[in-house]
């Protein structure tokens, strides 16, 4: 079994497509068409899939969140990579090669 690595903010992340996506009172929830399981992102999750629409590092999804909110760095940071490591831990999240070779599809 091929070990999973952390994250780290230079990785390069981004949602996966295949989702049923939609806004319900200010909060983003989710069909995952390849499970049919159901997510509610929330208000700040919904704002971080918005965000990871296209890939973009993990350092620059902080940093437009920190300006976003009223967060500090650190703390920004460190749930951010939980948010993203749930999203992953689903199937939800793409990761640096990932990004590429769903391009090539």
């Amino acid at each position: 079994m091929m070990s999973i690595m952390p994250l780290t903010l230079t990785d390069l992340v981004s949602s996966c497509k295949q989702n049923i996506v939609s806004d319900m009172g200010g909060e983003k929830v989710m069909l995952n068409v390849k499970n049919g399981n159901y997510y509610n992102l929330g208000q700040i999750g919904g704002r971080i899939w918005d965000c990871i629409h296209d890939p973009v590092s993990v350092e620059e999804l902080i940093g437009r969140l920190t300006e976003e909110f009223d967060v500090d760095d650190s703390a920004c940071a460190e749930q951010v990579f939980s948010f993203l490591e749930q999203l992953r831990g689903e199937g939800l999240l793409l990761v640096n090669e990932e990004n590429k070779n769903a391009a090539n599809v």
